[in-house]
């Protein structure tokens, strides 16, 4: 622990003074650090209908620029996970892909499956589950994270609990294998200077945005399975256990075209989705070719991560860039596209 204390310390975030790659420069506007970006150290006016980063409404959206839009204009958006945006992961699990294009992938209980898999990034997850008698498959929900970028790691954990409690915070944070001990307060955040890696609460307790410099950013929220879900889906969740989860959207600002992982292949340029629009719940398969001995394994048939960080494209084509789009006010949602930049 005393080693990660020296590179690496707390922070409790007073507005004035928070550092990441998007930052705060003036009350209603902001500019985007991302070197690599044509918006680097732009000020730009954020909308009148979020006109702050850290608003003190903690439903209200935030003021934030896309680092890699060439328009350098600031947007509106949710400080949570959007289940029907971009990127995102929900549900028993629910994808919606780079493609916008909405599919599940069941895998297996107690098992780890590589969502991405890239040369300087690999995302895996831990599903948890059940299989009630008379099914042929478990039922499944996405329990922890594990990130593997340059040669660090951070993994995150959705606590069990037999009953849900709002008032209680089911987060389990660790990096480089030493456990994180974020204030349970909106705003408060860790950040390694060595990496600029950070965790900040968007919300007093278990809600996170992770940001990874120049690569990513994960919302992550903890949630129950409601007795309303189990109703409706019938999983039969038993008394003692009420299969605390994430939900999770992910924002990312550099991929290759060579990217795999469950939701990484779809960002692919020449990706061809085979999940069918329209269908109830398109299934994609792919658990062989995923699946990883632990949560922070990099092993799976098709994984990437060198582990080696990588600046620059050298073999491949220009990398892709892809952010999270909020539809929640357009309506759209359900099966198929849902969706396009």
């Amino acid at each position: 622990m005393e080693s990660l204390r020296r590179s690496c310390f707390f922070f409790v975030v007073l507005l004035l003074f928070v550092s990441s790659l998007v930052e705060i420069e003036a009350a209603d506007k902001i500019a985007c650090f991302n070197k690599g970006s044509k918006c680097f150290n732009k000020q730009i006016q954020c909308p009148k209908q979020c006109p702050s980063r850290y608003p003190t409404d903690p439903k209200a959206k935030v003021c934030y620029v896309n680092c890699n839009s060439p328009l350098c204009h600031a947007e509106c958006k949710h400080r949570k996970p959007n289940c029907n945006g971009l990127g995102s992961a929900c549900l028993d699990p629910r994808f919606i892909g780079g493609d916008g294009i909405v599919f599940y992938f069941h895998g297996k209980k107690n098992e780890h499956f590589s969502l991405v898999s890239d040369l300087n990034l690999q995302i895996n997850a831990r599903f948890i589950g059940l299989r009630p008698q008379g099914r042929s498959r478990d039922y499944t929900w996405i329990q922890a994270l594990g990130i593997l970028f340059d040669s660090k790691t951070f993994s995150l954990e959705a606590t069990p609990a037999s009953s849900w409690d709002d008032n209680v915070d089911h987060l389990k944070l660790s990096y480089d294998d030493k456990d994180l001990t974020i204030p349970e307060s909106d705003l408060s955040f860790w950040q390694c200077p060595e990496t600029r890696f950070k965790v900040e609460r968007t919300s007093s307790k278990n809600s996170v945005l992770i940001t990874i410099p120049d690569v990513a950013e994960i919302a992550v929220n903890v949630v129950p399975v409601t007795k309303e879900d189990d109703r409706i889906h019938n999983y039969q969740i038993p008394e003692n256990d009420c299969f605390a989860h994430l939900e999770v959207q992910f924002r990312f600002h550099g991929l290759s075209s060579r990217v795999e992982g469950v939701i990484g292949r779809t960002y692919r340029p020449e990706f061809e989705n085979p999940a069918k629009p329209g269908v109830a719940m398109p299934v994609l398969g792919g658990e062989d070719r995923y699946r990883t001995t632990s949560l922070l394994a990099a092993d799976c048939g098709n994984c990437l991560f060198s582990g080696v960080r990588v600046l620059e494209e050298k073999e491949d084509s220009p990398v892709m860039k892809y952010g999270t789009l909020d539809c929640s006010g357009s309506g759209a949602s359900g099966n198929g596209i849902v969706c396009r930049k």
